[in-house]
């Protein structure tokens, strides 16, 4: 059997002397893997760069097994695109690698996850922008995964207002002056992941960076007996020097 998609590289592993197992997020059929032959050799490293986007073909006898991959040139090239900057380095690295450590083969929620990655990995080069982008996109990778939070209403009154602190128990919202007697042991929730018309500073995107750290650690890799890849630390230590 064979199929054709668009894919995202995540990364790739060396197979015997000199083939590759090339794990890729695809636009239909989530994250997949697959051969091929050649493509650890030095001339072909430029094109299998995590970020990059490819056309590419899947062969195989059945699904759950490993097929092989013929990948056409890079229609996107990210990494080279952004070389100087070591923070968009950094975010390439960490998307990629969170992306690899959270879906399982064949997982459906990567194609969620498809469009809003692109998007976020074509906007490295506005540095005014994509650290806010970059939180958004953790708090859709915990909803693709099942682990979305609730930032509508007040877990207390129901309020839709006045929205500042998530609890990281439940991960819902509350007015943080309705829960004065616990409001040390919120988590902080900046005012852009309710609306997006709010401002966005430094702090919002360090607040933003701990609330969702939160939920990956205890909700995704925790329940999988993982460590947070370190490449997430690396670039939140990045973001937080730069901001």
């Amino acid at each position: 059997m064979n199929w054709s998609d668009d894919g995202l590289i995540l990364g790739g592993r060396r197979f015997g002397e000199g083939g590759l197992i090339l794990d890729v997020l695809t636009k239909t059929r989530g994250r997949r893997s697959g051969l091929v032959y050649g493509g650890a050799s030095r001339a072909r490293r430029g094109q299998y760069e995590a970020g990059n986007t490819v056309s590419l073909s899947w062969t195989g006898r059945l699904e759950e097994q490993l097929g092989r991959f013929d990948v056409a040139e890079a229609s996107r090239e990210r990494a080279a695109r952004v070389l100087d900057d070591a923070g968009a380095l950094a975010a390439i690295s960490a998307v990629t690698t969170l992306l690899r450590g959270a879906l399982d083969e064949g997982d459906a929620a990567g194609s969620a996850l498809y469009d809003a990655t692109t998007l976020l990995l074509d906007q490295l080069e506005m540095q005014n922008i994509w650290p806010a982008l970059y939180v958004r996109w953790e708090l859709g990778l915990l909803s693709a995964l099942g682990f979305g939070l609730d930032l509508d209403v007040c877990a207390l009154s129901g309020a839709n207002d006045g929205l500042s602190h998530v609890s990281p128990k439940t991960g819902r919202a509350v007015r943080g002056s309705e829960a004065e007697a616990y409001v040390s042991r919120l988590l902080r929730l900046p005012g852009f992941l309710v609306s997006s018309d709010a401002p966005v500073g430094p702090e919002d995107i360090a607040d933003g960076l701990t609330l969702t750290g939160h939920f990956l650690e205890a909700r995704v890799f925790n329940g999988m007996n993982r460590a947070v890849p370190p490449q997430r630390a690396q670039l939140v230590a990045r973001m937080l020097k730069r901001l």
